[in-house]
C-alpha cells in the first residue's frame, strides 16, 4: 500500500471506535475518523468468531487487497478500521470489494476523479 500505512496499536483502534462513524453492510463493518496527516492507516479486525484462522487470514487478504487496488481513489488523512462479520467467511473477492466500496461511498471517502481524452 503506497499511500497508506497499518493501524497496530491497540490505542489507536480504542480512538477510531469511539471517535469515528460507523457504516455497516452484510459483510463489513467500518470505522472512519480523520487523523490529521497526508496518510490513510489501515485496520483490519477478523475476530474468531468468523472462522479459524486459515479463514480469519483469507478474509484479511481479501480487505487488504481490495484496499490497495482502490486507495488511489480514497481521501487521504483518514484513519479506517475496517471490521468483518461472520458472513463473510464464505465471500468471494468480488463480493467483498463490493461491500468495501459501498462503505466507503457511505462515508463519502471516495475522491472524484475526472480524466481527460
Amino acid at each position: 500500500m503506497q499511500f497508506s500505512e497499518s493501524l497496530k496499536k491497540n490505542y489507536r483502534f480504542q480512538r477510531v471506535y469511539r471517535e469515528g462513524r460507523s457504516y455497516a453492510n452484510k459483510y463489513l463493518v467500518m470505522y472512519v475518523v480523520e487523523n490529521n496527516s497526508e496518510k490513510n492507516r489501515l485496520g483490519i479486525c477478523v475476530s474468531k468468531k468468523v472462522g479459524n484462522s486459515v479463514v480469519r487470514h483469507r478474509v484479511t487478504r481479501l480487505i487488504r487487497e481490495s484496499y490497495r487496488l482502490h486507495e488511489n481513489i480514497f481521501n487521504s488523512g483518514l484513519d479506517i478500521v475496517v471490521i468483518a462479520r461472520n458472513s463473510a467467511s464464505s465471500v468471494s473477492y468480488g463480493e467483498i470489494e463490493s461491500a468495501l466500496l459501498h462503505l466507503a461511498k457511505l462515508h463519502h471517502m471516495i475522491r472524484v476523479i475526472f480524466y481527460r481524452d
